[in-house]
């Protein structure tokens, strides 16, 4: 069976763990508030996924709180570690959400720490995820995987500045958001989107099938 490492707290990952365990896949997570370095042997993991959450400490991109909210440093801190190790041992990794933005500035990007007002009427929470239609670049796995124009869901007040270094956009909403991005040479995907909930017991009409991209992601394995 395939090990995943998820790389979230059990309160705030139970959707990813239920679309994995969908999947047949095995997830570990971290220690319930682990506010110390975070260490451990990843050797016998897969592949990581790093899920959605609060803002990113603008600290750690060399920037001024400039609209981040909800911040959690040490976790932060966590979840970079934990993917400059799967990166040093070149297996796959997910970002979604946050995750995307982790990938982003572990690369040296740098973030949007508040879309304007046009923008967030698209993607910032309200209620419920936000839905609309993207457009995904040509030979993409957006577009691989759904098309030219995936309808997607939203729930973000921050989005990708400077794509880091290696990172290529590989999907965009109509506001010119950044909603996908992988590496150039590295298996290394991200989405601004929430596959966990665009599947399984969370499957609308009104949006894509979520599972497609994570079991794009397991197959990269």
């Amino acid at each position: 069976m395939k090990k995943i490492f998820l790389a979230g707290y059990p309160d705030s990952t139970q959707n990813y763990q239920n679309a994995l365990k969908s999947l047949g896949v095995s997830a570990d997570i971290l220690p319930s508030q682990e506010k110390e370095p975070f260490f451990g042997d990843f050797s016998g993991y897969n592949g990581l996924l790093l899920p959605g959450g609060g803002d990113i400490s603008p600290a750690l991109f060399g920037a001024e709180n400039r609209g981040s909210r909800n911040i959690d440093e040490p976790l932060d801190r966590i979840q970079l570690s934990l993917l400059d190790t799967f990166v040093r041992a070149g297996k796959p990794v997910l970002g979604i959400c946050k995750g995307l933005q982790i990938l982003n500035i572990y690369f040296g990007g740098t973030l949007i720490q508040d879309l304007p007002p046009h923008s967030l009427k698209i993607h910032a929470y309200e209620k419920a995820d936000r839905i609309h239609p993207t457009k995904a670049a040509r030979g993409t796995f957006p577009e691989k995987l759904y098309g030219s124009t995936p309808i997607t869901n939203s729930a973000h007040h921050q989005g990708i500045g400077a794509p880091g270094d290696g990172l290529l956009v590989a999907q965009y909403s109509q506001d010119f958001v950044v909603e996908a991005m992988y590496h150039k040479s590295l298996p290394l995907l991200g989405v601004q989107w929430h596959p966990e909930r665009m599947c399984f017991a969370h499957s609308s009409p009104y949006m894509e099938d979520g599972s497609l991209l994570l079991r794009y992601f397991l197959s990269l394995l």
